[in-house]
């Protein structure tokens, strides 16, 4: 896991520019850093930098820019099938001198040619020259677990791990795209993956799954090496759902343990973190360490399921009590390394989870991302189900009913508790941007987009699964667990972005989804035996959260003066609203959200747009 940027065009970057990009890579590569600069016949400059956090083979000879031949890489990543590549590799004739997955991955690509990405099992964002052509190529994942910001200038292209390093390589910072600020605040964190823009005007990100390729004249051709498809084996049993899924994440989760130093893993008292962690522990006997954020709000806190879960299973635990001490400056210098708003407080919560494993010398997390758009874990879930059992009237009724039993009671949002909501309006999307015409009135010139949605299968409960893992909810996740992690130089790994697991997870029939009121049946059955009962069947959707009041004393003077005090969000939001937001005792969860996003928005705003 490291810190990658670079330039690919006619201008030369100075040392100084090139040395202070470097500076700013640290965090994400504390052990070595180089760049390397090539100049083709095209009269096209060519730098790779790279900084390199220790993870697979931690000798120096690993260190990046590494090169076969004439090609060169810059790396991000980890390649979890690299010990299978290898002997692929190998037999091509190829004598390997290191033991990492770096020259795995370089070795494959030289070897076997490009279109071994789709066989690629793990998380990446890459460059790679070629000095005998005068080209370069770039690569992301399947899944955008590493990100690649992309920026052109003139005839150049800029990328890098973070927005911060392309602007120490311009020499200038970004200017602010004010329009996707608004549609932050006023659509919230799941419309920012929607379309192409970012936080700052021009910068974009390449795609996942695909590369990009610019020939020695600079023209560019992106081209996709996979395409997620939905196509459910309407014949396959609930036994074989159970059973195929059980082998998958095992699997999973058994590549994602190797590395050349310790794991902890992110645990609450959810299945999807507690299946990682039983099966690290129960099938592989790996030494789990735990760590838990201990929430004093009672809609989020957990702490007897993963009191009973760490008895059961043996495991060490570290409890990270939220502690509001130093909030302010702490989210403000989060702000300032994210190079945009923070986009929820779960990630300010998440971030001091990342700041304890690090204490405790930790290398690498491991989360349970992804799991509910695997398996189906949020409560518009249930409703989508509903509406996709309609035709089959014994199913549907005892869904029905199950969901009217066990999990109305505990369903927050008024749009989700009616389960007719869907078979009454299958568009029905105004819980996801939940209030946004409230919030609109908060700015000083009303903005508004409506919602809109990629369509990746007919069937309404899976499409909506799918944007939320490539569009709405999982890339918001994946962004704040990079840069937290990578704030203390820590690797995050995702066990249930799985290329094998996702595919078969999309061959499991819809019918099976969902079982008796509990969301993610086939998973939690698949963890029978492993993942303790009371964890297992719980139908609570708690999720990792935190609320607002937590970590902020709104009636405290000095906070009230660093919320409302001289700011440039003020060009933007009324005054007013805030202040009268302030007044009161308990918000919404909508509205403490807002509150958030708000402060995250101003403190975004000062650092980067004064």
């Amino acid at each position: 896991m490291c810190g990658i940027a670079g330039y690919f065009g006619p201008a030369e970057i100075s040392d100084a520019r090139v040395e202070h990009c470097l500076s700013l890579m640290r965090r994400r590569g504390p052990d070595h850093s180089a760049s390397r600069h090539f100049r083709n016949p095209a009269g096209r400059n060519t730098y790779l930098l790279h900084s390199r956090l220790q993870i697979i083979d931690l000798d120096p000879r690993a260190n990046q820019p590494f090169s076969i031949g004439p090609k060169w890489l810059a790396y991000n990543g980890e390649l979890y099938n690299y010990v299978e590549l290898r002997k692929e590799v190998e037999a091509t004739g190829y004598e390997f001198r290191t033991n990492s997955d770096t020259e795995v991955l370089l070795a494959a690509i030289d070897r076997l040619g490009w279109s071994v990405l789709d066989r690629f099992e793990g998380m990446w964002a890459f460059a790679v020259y070629d000095e005998a052509k005068g080209d370069l190529q770039l690569s992301r994942d399947r899944f955008g677990e590493k990100p690649l910001h992309l920026y052109r200038d003139g005839d150049g292209l800029y990328f890098a791990s973070e927005v911060k390093f392309i602007a120490a390589l311009l020499g200038r910072p970004l200017p602010v795209d004010t329009g996707h600020l608004y549609r932050y605040l006023v659509n919230g964190y799941k419309s920012l993956y929607k379309g192409e823009q970012t936080f700052f005007e021009g910068l974009r990100e390449l795609p996942t799954a695909a590369t990009l390729k610019l020939d020695p004249e600079g023209r560019e051709t992106l081209e996709r090496y996979w395409v997620p498809s939905c196509e459910p084996e309407e014949s396959m049993s609930y036994e074989e759902a159970v059973s195929g899924a059980r082998d998958r994440l095992s699997r999973a989760v058994e590549i994602r343990l190797r590395a050349d130093v310790p794991l902890a893993f992110c645990m609450s008292g959810g299945v999807d973190s507690n299946s990682l962690i039983a099966i690290a522990r129960r099938t592989f006997d790996y030494d789990v360490h735990g760590f838990t954020i201990v929430n004093t709000d009672a809609r989020y806190e957990e702490q007897d399921l993963v009191d009973a879960a760490v008895a059961e299973l043996g495991i060490r635990h570290t409890s990270v009590p939220i502690d509001p001490t130093g909030f302010l400056d702490d989210l403000r210098d989060l702000v300032r390394y994210h190079d945009a708003p923070v986009y929820t407080i779960t990630y300010f919560a998440h971030w001091r989870l990342m700041q304890q494993i690090h204490a405790e010398g930790y290398r690498i997390s491991v989360s349970g991302t992804a799991a509910d758009e695997l398996f189906s874990g949020y409560y518009d879930h249930h409703l989508a189900y509903l509406y996709e059992t309609r035709e089959h009237p014994e199913i549907h009724s005892a869904a029905r009913s199950a969901w009217l039993e066990h999990v109305r009671p505990i369903v927050r949002n008024p749009l989700l508790q009616n389960p007719d909501a869907f078979l009454e309006n299958p568009g029905m999307r105004d819980h996801i941007f939940f209030d946004a015409e409230a919030f609109s009135s908060f700015l000083q010139h009303p903005w508004s987009e409506a919602f809109t949605e990629t369509t990746f299968t007919p069937n309404l409960l899976r499409n909506r699964m799918l944007n939320e893992l490539f569009h709405e909810a999982t890339p918001v996740i994946l962004h704040e667990d990079d840069l937290n992690a990578m704030y203390f130089s820590i690797e995050n790994r995702s066990p249930y972005l799985d290329r094998q697991l996702f595919e078969f997870c999309q061959r499991i029939p819809t019918r099976h989804l969902i079982r008796d009121a509990r969301a993610k049946s086939v998973l939690r059955d698949a963890m029978q035996g492993l993942v303790i009962d009371p964890v297992r069947t719980c139908r609570r959707k708690v999720g990792f959260n935190a609320p607002i009041f937590s970590f902020l004393d709104v009636g405290d003077a000095g906070v009230r003066q660093a919320l409302l005090g001289p700011s440039p969000i003020w060009e933007h939001l009324k005054k007013q609203k805030i202040e009268e937001m302030l007044k009161q005792t308990h918000l919404p969860n909508s509205q403490s959200k807002f509150l958030f996003y708000f402060l995250s928005a101003k403190l975004f705003l000062e650092e980067f747009a004064a």
